[in-house]
């Protein structure tokens, strides 16, 4: 027994090593892959639930919080330890993150706060009045409510606030003002052109894969080309020869009159029509290609088989070839539709102020506000969008990108 165990114990130890070196000859990219991309990304998104710069501008007013235990504007011993710990940040150079903070909570509280901190510097044992005379905020129920919600380090608040949402001073969840109302707005602007634009483009890639599936080698890789242009120049030279193009007194609009389409000259650039036009001829070999590498696949013996027992070239169509290319389908447009979420530059530069989609809203709070927690807010929703739709497509339809080809 002791002869035949030690060879089987040679085997699995021979086995595991063998297992383990392509493990260790990726180790390099694997780790690459952590610090440069996985790491970056999960930072930016904790920043949706964690922001402490309350919490560490107030300390002394979160023990005193705790200690009211009630809601709406607290008695003196919480505005004594608010002049406290203002007097603190005051002197630690900190007072104007935290105004700047508590201000994305509740719009208008920057210039009193540092009013009031001013106050608390200059009498650290200012009374109520004195504190809600320098900062009529303080006197509101809303602003003690973001005050609460501020002190824990975790928060949902800005989670919340992409669903247009909020806290209510009653401790409920609530929706926001209509007048602030704006991210599911925009949500579903986005959801709305990325399905446009994947229709636009199954309409025009399939019959255009099916075309070539059925051409001569050569005509087919002629065309393949053609297809395969737009990926040798940048996105940015593409929609910039879109503004071109789409111009009142540009290429496409003096075509449609030569054509008698139109009687007068559309107004396409910054506009919903032009947006999806150009980003139509971008995504069009995201969609194609997928299609048109499973149309490889399907022999076409199988349709002349079809139609010698009986069938009719639509119903071969439809009941046998089709089903074979909607796996292909369905990833062209999957693939497209999520690429189309993040689109940044083109609805800059052609869209409108009405086509903006949540990435420009993104891009803004990091370069213009430089509200970071709203932005991993907004790209924590847009991500989880993005792989619910993923989970869906592959558990309950069986499609995997990765097996595609």
């Amino acid at each position: 027994m002791t002869s035949i165990a030690m060879p089987a114990r040679r085997v699995r130890e021979r086995d595991r090593s063998e297992s383990l070196r392509p493990l260790a000859l990726a180790a390099p990219l694997l780790v690459l892959l952590v610090f440069s991309f996985g790491a970056p990304i999960f930072a930016l998104l904790s920043r949706a639930i964690y922001e402490p710069t309350i919490a560490n501008a107030l300390p002394r007013t979160a023990e005193a919080l705790r200690t009211d235990g009630g809601t709406g504007v607290p008695g003196d011993s919480a505005f004594l330890a608010l002049a406290a710990d203002l007097k603190q940040a005051q002197a630690a150079g900190a007072v104007f993150e935290f105004a700047k903070s508590l201000n994305t909570r509740l719009p208008g509280a920057r210039s009193q706060v540092l009013r009031a901190a001013r106050l608390a510097s200059q009498d650290q044992a200012a009374s109520k009045e004195a504190m809600i005379k320098a900062a009529p905020l303080l006197g509101e129920p809303q602003s003690w409510t973001a005050i609460r919600s501020g002190v824990h380090p975790f928060t949902s608040f800005f989670l919340l606030n992409a669903f247009d949402l909020k806290w209510t001073n009653d401790g409920t969840i609530g929706a926001v003002p209509s007048g602030q109302a704006v991210f599911l707005r925009v949500f579903g602007r986005t959801f709305l052109v990325a399905t446009l634009v994947t229709l636009a483009t199954l309409a025009l890639g399939f019959p255009l894969a099916y075309l070539i599936t059925h051409l001569r080698p050569a005509m087919a890789a002629a065309v393949l080309v053609l297809v395969l242009l737009p990926f040798w120049t940048s996105i940015l030279v593409r929609t910039a020869a879109w503004t071109v193009l789409l111009q009142k007194y540009g290429l496409l609009n003096d075509l449609l009159l030569w054509l008698g389409l139109t009687s007068d000259r559309l107004e396409l650039m910054y506009s919903r029509t032009g947006l999806i036009i150009a980003m139509t001829h971008i995504q069009l070999p995201f969609t194609l290609l997928p299609i048109y590498s499973v149309m490889r696949s399907v022999p076409p013996s199988l349709m002349r088989a079809a139609q010698s027992l009986g069938a009719r070239p639509f119903t071969a169509f439809w009941r046998v070839y089709l089903p074979q290319v909607i796996p292909g389908v369905l990833a062209g447009c999957l693939l497209t539709f999520i690429l189309c979420l993040g689109y940044y530059i083109t609805p800059v530069l052609i869209g409108g102020a009405s086509d903006q989609l949540i990435s420009n809203f993104i891009a803004n709070y990091v370069n213009a506000e430089l509200n970071w927690e709203m932005a991993a807010a907004l790209s924590f929703v847009l991500l989880a969008s993005t792989l619910g739709l993923y989970v869906t497509m592959t558990r309950y339809l069986g499609l995997d990108l990765f097996k595609m080809g």
